[in-house]
């Protein structure tokens, strides 16, 4: 990266920043910084394990993609993330966080099962507790509203079929049970943009640390492989400022659905085709 980190702020909360959060979204983040500038640093919060706050904070944030194909590898140290916080000890740090002027924005790569649903696609109350997402965010969001502050873009990056409107909803079906006003204010404030989002991100090996350490000179616990390829579509829906991911090769569209639609029948299609076979 070529900007220097030190007088950037933290602009963006992500909730799930495992191997995908930092091959996908920190890396477009990164490039749009050094793009383009803007205070969009990333506080990354892992919602209950340790492991990865203990791989990145002792690096300062720093980790390398590595983007592998037969054509050879490339590797890129990513400056995007400034720490990572632990929603089962952190809550009041995350709580601040998202209540911080300089926050525009909380993103969430949480899987499927990290938006605590019902079999009927309703929230289930049982499970969305103060350490889940509606959780840090209510509490958030509520020191938000008491200081005056703007509300905040709330982008679901999960492959949940109408993220944005799937998180809308439960957010609000949370609010409805613990605090209406705030739910109300959210309404009024926040946006819940939808998002489309590709890349292939297998697990790091001990191997892909050894060939990273041996391209760097240096040891990185956080390093994450990946392929060349990447997409990342994003209905053009925000509650305030972004960065300029659009200039690093994301697409600002007014209907993520055909891309949706684009990618389940023709690349999670195939998939699903040649595990059949296999």
């Amino acid at each position: 990266f070529a900007y220097d980190r030190a007088a950037r702020q933290v602009g963006i909360v992500h909730f799930g920043i495992g191997a995908f959060h930092r091959a996908h979204q920190a890396w477009y983040t990164d490039r749009a910084i050094e793009a383009d500038g803007g205070d969009w640093l990333i506080c990354g919060v892992s919602l209950r394990w340790a492991g990865v706050a203990d791989q990145l904070n002792p690096q300062d944030g720093l980790y390398t993609v590595t983007e592998r194909s037969a054509g050879g590898s490339a590797l890129r140290v990513v400056g995007a993330v400034h720490d990572v916080l632990v929603g089962t000890r952190d809550g009041t740090a995350i709580a601040a966080r998202l209540a911080a002027a300089a926050t525009r924005i909380a993103s969430f790569t949480v899987t499927e099962k990290g938006y605590c649903r019902s079999a009927d696609g309703s929230l289930d109350l049982a499970l969305a507790g103060p350490g889940s997402i509606y959780g840090l965010l209510g509490a958030g969001l509520a020191l938000r509203r008491a200081a005056g502050l703007p509300g905040l873009t709330l982008l679901s990056c999960d492959n949940l079929a109408d993220n944005g409107r799937q998180l809308e909803r439960l957010m609000g079906e949370w609010c409805a049970a613990h605090d209406p006003e705030l739910g109300r204010w959210i309404a009024d404030t926040c946006t819940f943009p939808a998002t489309m989002v590709d890349r292939i991100v297998p697990a790091t090996t001990d191997a892909d640390r050894a060939a990273a350490a041996a391209q760097l000179g240096l040891e990185d616990e956080a390093a994450v492989v990946t392929e060349p390829f990447s997409q990342w579509v994003i209905e053009d829906r925000f509650s305030g400022p972004r960065p300029r991911w659009d200039a690093v090769g994301a697409e600002l569209v007014g209907d993520v659905a055909p891309y949706e639609m684009a990618k389940l029948r023709m690349l999670n299609g195939a998939h699903s085709a040649l595990a059949y076979l296999g």
